[in-house]
């Protein structure tokens, strides 16, 4: 399978997360420029993209990042997102001068019971006809 062209910020979720799909609708709201894309962490753009970042991790428990041929994960990805966003969601990022072991700890406990406070969906949200050019699979 070769690796689709990639879009300068592309952002991959959980697509049955309730979390996650609520994260996604956020950033469409959020990113009138239309500057970010989305791929599902279960569909063939992830799959792909795990044969060259052969770091990206096998679970569905992260969002990750990837801008500019670099990828983020966990809250490195969430700081890298909010450092895109206009103001004051722009200054999310600044938490990212924390360790990283700490900003990690609280990523991964919110991870761990998004399923249980967000819920999980049956399957990926099919986007609409406006959203599909910034959609990949």
């Amino acid at each position: 399978m070769t690796t689709p062209a990639l879009p300068d910020r592309l952002v991959l979720f959980d697509g049955e997360c309730g979390m996650c799909d609520g994260l996604v609708q956020w950033l469409l709201a959020h990113d009138p420029g239309g500057r970010f894309r989305f791929a599902p962490l279960q569909g063939a753009t992830a799959q792909a993209l795990r044969v060259r970042f052969p770091e990206m991790p096998r679970d569905i428990d992260t969002v990750l990042y990837l801008e500019g041929g670099q990828l983020f994960q966990r809250s490195a990805a969430a700081f890298a997102i909010a450092a895109q966003l206009r103001a004051p969601w722009s200054w999310f990022r600044a938490f990212g001068l924390l360790p990283r072991a700490l900003t990690d700890l609280g990523y991964r406990l919110v991870a761990r019971f998004r399923y249980r406070v967000w819920g999980k969906l049956d399957a990926c949200r099919v986007p609409t006809l406006g959203e599909r050019a910034r959609f990949f699979p």
